[in-house]
């Protein structure tokens, strides 16, 4: 019996999803090839290198931009991310309080300092502190206001990320320290709050990385020669020999520090993702 053409199922005709995709993707290298391609030929490579790549000026900002620059950006970070720390952990419990009033305050407190740019608490800090308690030191002198002003940045973020990890601790974590006769201090102190730091370290090291960033407002409290950052010891060096090759090698100095931490946040949050599955 021979088939007619409406019992022949039709045949689809095109590519196939395989196909399709294969075609789309080499679209996208070859946009991608032609645009780099098109930005190499189109850039004045030698205005570029006379503006960002004097070796001659380079080698004036070593060793200072390491042993000065570089050393207080680390210092101003890593103070800063222990204050915000801190301060975050209690902002963090008084969000968890049963007390109202307390979880009020941290709940202002968070929307407030985290709604605000970081340089307007830097001004605040340089600026209206002093004016309101008159003779009144910050300990530490820059330092000191550096890493008050970081880690009340820092505190908003952190507390909500604390807040999370303690909560993603299975209840029953509580209940069985309880159960042994700790009581809710201790077991909070010695059972919950360091499964929470497992889970919320790779958010944590993040944080620190975008503080390293924001040391670069520091210029706004006033510095002198030997408490300036990298940012502020690479805009100096410009401004005086009129060329941006001091920025690029501050750039690259923050990036020694930023690309490797981002590396360690990377493995630990596969890491993490390994240990749930």
């Amino acid at each position: 019996m021979s088939e007619t053409k409406s019992d022949v199922a039709p045949r689809r005709k095109g590519l196939t999803r395989r196909q399709r995709r294969s075609l789309s993707r080499g679209i996208q290298y070859a946009a991608f090839v032609a645009l780099v391609i098109l930005f190499a030929v189109s850039a004045d490579w030698g205005r570029l290198q006379n503006q960002f790549a004097q070796p001659g000026i380079a080698d004036r900002m070593f060793p200072d931009v390491i042993t000065l620059a570089l050393k207080n950006t680390v210092l101003y970070t890593v103070t800063g991310f222990g204050v915000g720390l801190a301060l975050g952990m209690v902002i963090a419990l008084m969000r968890l309080s049963s007390v109202g009033p307390y979880r009020w305050l941290a709940g202002i407190y968070i929307e407030i300092f985290r709604g605000l740019p970081a340089l307007l608490i830097f001004i605040f800090i340089g600026v209206a502190v002093p004016l309101a308690f008159p003779g009144t030191e910050i300990i530490g002198g820059t330092y000191g206001k550096v890493a008050l002003a970081l880690g009340l940045v820092a505190a908003a973020y952190m507390a909500e990320t604390i807040r999370a990890g303690i909560q993603a601790v299975p209840k029953g974590q509580m209940e069985a320290a309880r159960s042994l006769g700790f009581s809710p201090a201790r077991a909070m102190v010695s059972i919950i709050i360091p499964q929470a730091f497992r889970i919320i370290l790779p958010p944590l090291t993040n944080e620190l990385v975008l503080l390293f960033k924001d040391s670069s407002l520091v210029l706004f409290l006033g510095v002198t020669l030997e408490e300036r950052e990298l940012s502020k010891f690479g805009r100096d060096l410009a401004s005086q020999t009129a060329n941006s090759t001091p920025i690029l090698v501050a750039g690259l100095c923050y990036l020694l520090i930023t690309i490797p931490l981002g590396f360690v946040v990377r493995r630990m949050e596969a890491k993490a993702q390994e240990a749930v599955r």
